[in-house]
């Protein structure tokens, strides 16, 4: 098997792009549900809010995923390690699609999104290996930049595939993504050997949590997040049946959330290099305000 290229300072290698490809599926696969919760209920006989939950079970197969493969594939080559990911995502995703029942659907995507959390942690570790030590930084937001085109892309075309042909064909279209994905993956990511486990295992891993900075910042993560999802999980039923739009405006209007979610990656990247804390500070409560009001915004179609 060929051996792992020497980092080049002048180029990015092409495998760099096979990972944003695998980051670009599952980043899809994350979000996307959030724009067919009316088909998936509906076709399930199940209520918006049950539909809901797949968003949840998907987060807590994240949650639990994460530290467990992590850990279990500590040894392993990472190129094996990411085609099995791989091929994790690939088979629940075809498991979504074909799933006759709710809670069929259900476990499938808790499957699907067990590859999750690892896959971002050890492609992250593949990517900075890829290049030059200066240019790490720019490997990691290469291979990120698919997790962003899934949100600017990925999620409108796959609201609008389910709103067309059904929201079985999204999950087909998904699928799809995942063996393009697989393939690319086992043919450009160059192969390495296996890695001695971290000193101490799982539990070094968490001692981390002892740490009141490293507390403050997850928990500022989450409650930031948890604000921002409580919304967006609905956002196909509130734009429909509160705000009055057809269900066809649905995928532009996840196009301009993308596309606001890319500029504010980019000004508050910006402004955070500047100024941390006041950015940190800042950007919570633009968006406690932004979120406030739209409490009222929302009943009205400009305003939403």
């Amino acid at each position: 098997m060929p051996a792992s290229p020497t980092p080049s300072p002048s180029r990015l290698p092409v495998a760099l792009y096979a990972l944003t490809a695998g980051a670009f599926g599952i980043g899809t696969t994350e979000f996307v549900i959030m724009g067919l919760l009316l088909q998936v209920a509906g076709d399930l006989g199940v209520s918006i809010g049950a539909a809901g939950l797949l968003i949840t079970g998907y987060a807590l197969g994240v949650f639990v995923g994460a530290p467990l493969l992590t850990t279990l594939t500590a040894r392993l080559p990472r190129k094996t390690v990411l085609i099995a990911l791989m091929l994790i995502f690939t088979l629940g995703n075809l498991a979504c699609a074909l799933a006759p029942t709710y809670p069929l659907l259900m476990a499938a995507r808790v499957v699907t999104s067990l590859a999750h959390g690892t896959f971002f942690g050890v492609g992250a570790v593949v990517a900075t290996g890829l290049v030059a030590p200066e240019r790490k930084a720019s490997a990691i937001s290469i291979m990120f930049t698919g997790l962003t085109v899934a949100t600017l892309l990925g999620v409108p075309a796959g609201a609008w595939l389910g709103f067309a042909f059904g929201w079985r064909a999204t999950f087909w279209a998904v699928t799809a993504i995942g063996v393009v994905a697989t393939l690319v993956i086992a043919a450009w990511v160059p192969a390495d050997r296996g890695h001695a486990a971290p000193a101490g295992g799982a539990l070094a891993e968490f001692a981390v949590l002892k740490r009141r900075q490293v507390l403050l910042g997850l928990a500022m993560t989450v409650l930031g997040f948890a604000g921002v999802f409580t919304v967006f999980t609905y956002i196909q039923p509130i734009l429909t049946r509160v705000s009055g739009f057809d269900e066809a405006a649905v995928s532009p209007i996840l196009l301009v959330f993308g596309a606001g979610l890319i500029v504010g990656n980019l000004v508050g990247g910006r402004l955070a290099d500047r100024r941390l804390m006041a950015t940190l500070l800042g950007t919570l409560l633009v968006l406690a305000g932004v979120l406030a009001l739209g409490t009222l915004a929302i009943h009205h179609r400009a305003a939403a």
